[in-house]
């Protein structure tokens, strides 16, 4: 059975909430302000402090003590996509989090691993709201960029691993994922191939500007895009065997695929493989992350490898930077092309 919240916490709950309400703030910047936040104004902490005790409100002093540096746990949030199912256990997903945990490590941390809708990425806050963690990392942007600046608004510490994006308000640290594009689209046009299907949700941040590289490569080349290439593909467990398949309905003609991630790369390659179609003699296949197992896949995936390790220094740094209540500018890492014989 559901462990049953204490009576005493929900009451606290509804007395933060009667306290927001009055002074006209949300039940995060009470919280904060009760714990002696410097990210609260000096007057809006007066105010909060004058209601509390007007409500015979008792402040926590475990969860004070872990505002005062007393606690060494930082968030380590992993949106999950009802539709696409993406599982914990992804291998970009377990590398990004070994790094981190690493990093972490590195400057005496601990880390607190928890997953939310990618629908409801304001949720991501719910560890510091409630002073578990002293910020939050979170890997992926999803659709919802608008909710995570909300939450840089009320001053949620958060770094975002993902792309850079017009009128952003919040810290991201992500790959070159143009530049990533662009390098796989230029390789396979080396190679002569001229006929490049894309698979991905381009409405995710990250792959759209995938998509936009391999877009840049081509015109640079003088070739048009041809929409019918453009394969919408999600990160399923069968993602590139549905893409294949979509691919074959439409009669295209294609001689290459340039894959959003290595998965569906390698279940792409699968399906041709089933299909009779040689890799990468019939078509050239490309990845993208450079998770371990590609150099171990047959045939060997060329790929493009995004910084992962310095992805999780770097998000660390930038996090323990807004902790302070200091600037963290978004960071962009560069990525490069590994070649391997999927392509060649």
């Amino acid at each position: 059975m559901p462990k049953s919240t204490p009576p005493e916490a929900d009451s606290r709950r509804l007395q933060m909430a009667d306290i927001a309400r009055l002074a006209g703030v949300s039940t995060s910047t009470v919280s904060r302000a009760l714990a002696g936040s410097k990210l609260i104004s000096e007057e809006t902490r007066t105010r909060v402090m004058e209601l509390a005790r007007s409500l015979k409100y008792n402040i926590n002093i475990g969860a004070q003590n872990l505002r005062m540096k007393q606690n060494r746990t930082v968030g380590v949030v992993v949106p999950y996509d009802p539709d696409t199912r993406q599982h914990l256990s992804d291998p970009f997903f377990l590398s990004m989090l070994g790094s981190l945990a690493d990093a972490l490590t590195e400057q005496g941390f601990d880390m607190l691993v928890s997953r939310v809708d990618a629908s409801e990425l304001d949720a991501a806050a719910a560890p510091f709201d409630t002073g578990r963690v002293i910020g939050i990392v979170l890997i992926g942007q999803w659709r919802h960029h608008d909710q995570l600046n909300q939450l840089a608004a009320r001053h949620v510490p958060i770094v975002v691993w993902g792309a850079q994006l017009p009128q952003q308000l919040y810290c991201t640290v992500g790959g070159d994922n143009l530049a990533g594009g662009e390098l796989a689209g230029a390789h396979l046009l080396a190679q002569g191939r001229k006929r490049i299907a894309f698979f991905g949700d381009i409405n995710l941040p990250e792959i759209g500007q995938r998509y936009e590289g391999l877009c840049n490569a081509l015109a640079k080349a003088g070739i048009t895009p041809d929409p019918a290439l453009l394969v919408p593909a999600s990160f399923v467990p069968d993602g590139g065997r549905l893409a294949v398949e979509e691919l074959q309905r439409r009669g295209v003609v294609f001689d290459a695929v340039f894959a959003g991630s290595d998965l569906m790369a390698m279940t792409a390659i699968n399906t041709f493989r089933q299909l009779g179609v040689d890799v990468p003699g019939r078509v050239a296949v490309i990845g993208y992350d450079d998770i371990e197992l590609s150099s171990y896949f047959h045939p060997p995936l060329t790929t493009v490898q995004q910084p992962v390790r310095e992805a999780g220094r770097a998000l660390v740094a930038s996090l323990l930077e807004l902790t302070e209540g200091r600037p963290a500018p978004s960071l962009k890492l560069p990525t490069q092309l590994i070649v391997r014989s999927s392509s060649v």
